[in-house]
């Protein structure tokens, strides 16, 4: 539990302060979307690119353990845009936008620390799993999706076309390519670079952070909570539920993974998620939903890892 907390009270502190910077003037609002492009072009495709690059081959992928997270995240990705699209009428960008949020999890930044006090050093080779799941099949088909959604009726080639370029275009996309052919050719940076991408990955998480809560500070709930709570219960008891089912269904046998899996899939949304949703106009409603998820998962992860320790659960 107090690990948990640990962790947890960190992220706050970070959001705290930028959401007090702005609130005190000291940084304009519409300034800080510069903090975004950061993140989102230099600072995490460094972190993804060094996850996959410094990993050996065999290690880099379980196959059993990435195809199981992979179609647990999958089939609710699929449940999730359908009954945004179908049921609450909705279009199909801000469909994307939504499900994104209850089928990626913070598996670096709050995800890996805590699996890393369970599993010890098989924390990190899960992460691996997790990071290519989410950024080589989950991110860009959300992201095809979103970008789908927001081309207007035309030329169904030069609408592909259009999609297919934003994505091979794209700096995380980019990266986690890089990495897994580094990875697989045992390639080496010069050092002077490699500590670059040391550098700018150490910043990812805390000026993510840092403007979620510049972000929050000019929002306004209104209007808002029916999908906030959505969100929260798809990211928090929804996901963990669908690998669950996944790994009963192909008879998964390894009990340390199948618990690093479910524990991961508990973890609220990646913190750059606002991050990824301003380019579509939703970084207020996705920066509100990331905070209040990760407030109440203190509570569900906390209770999910005291059901695993007690025996009632895996």
């Amino acid at each position: 539990m107090l690990t948990v907390f640990s962790i947890t009270s960190s992220i706050f502190i970070i959001i705290a302060l930028g959401f007090i910077t702005v609130r005190r003037g000291l940084l304009e609002a519409s300034n800080t979307r510069a903090l975004g492009v950061f993140v989102i072009d230099y600072a995490l495709p460094a972190l993804l690119f060094k996850a996959l690059a410094e990993q050996p081959t065999k290690q880099l992928l379980n196959v059993e353990l990435l195809t199981a997270y992979a179609l647990g995240s999958i089939s609710l990705l699929v449940v999730g845009v359908i009954f945004r699209c179908f049921v609450q009428r909705k279009g199909l960008q801000e469909a994307a936008m939504l499900t994104m949020g209850i089928t990626i999890s913070n598996s670096a930044f709050m995800g890996f620390p805590i699996a890393e006090q369970i599993i010890h050093q098989t924390a990190r080779s899960t992460l691996v799993v997790y990071v290519s799941v989410e950024n080589l099949i989950m991110l860009p088909i959300l992201l095809a999706l979103a970008e789908l959604g927001g081309e207007k009726t035309g030329n169904g080639f030069l609408i592909l076309k259009g999609i297919i370029k934003r994505l091979i275009t794209n700096p995380l996309i980019i990266a986690i390519s890089a990495g897994v052919l580094f990875s697989m050719f045992e390639w080496q940076l010069p050092k002077p670079v490699l500590h670059s991408l040391t550098m700018l990955s150490g910043a990812s998480a805390p000026v993510a952070l840092f403007y979620i809560g510049c972000t929050l500070a000019g929002l306004r709930l209104t209007g808002m909570k029916s999908d906030i709570t959505s969100i929260i219960f798809g990211k928090l008891i929804l996901h963990p539920l669908a690998i669950y089912l996944t790994l009963l269904l192909l008879a998964f046998d390894n009990p340390v993974l199948k618990q690093a899996a479910v524990i991961n899939a508990s973890m609220p949304m990646f913190s750059i998620y606002p991050l990824i949703s301003q380019k579509y106009g939703y970084q207020g409603l996705c920066s509100a939903a990331m905070v209040v998820t990760t407030v109440i998962s203190f509570l569900t992860i906390t209770g999910l890892l005291w059901l695993i320790q007690s025996g009632y659960l895996l």
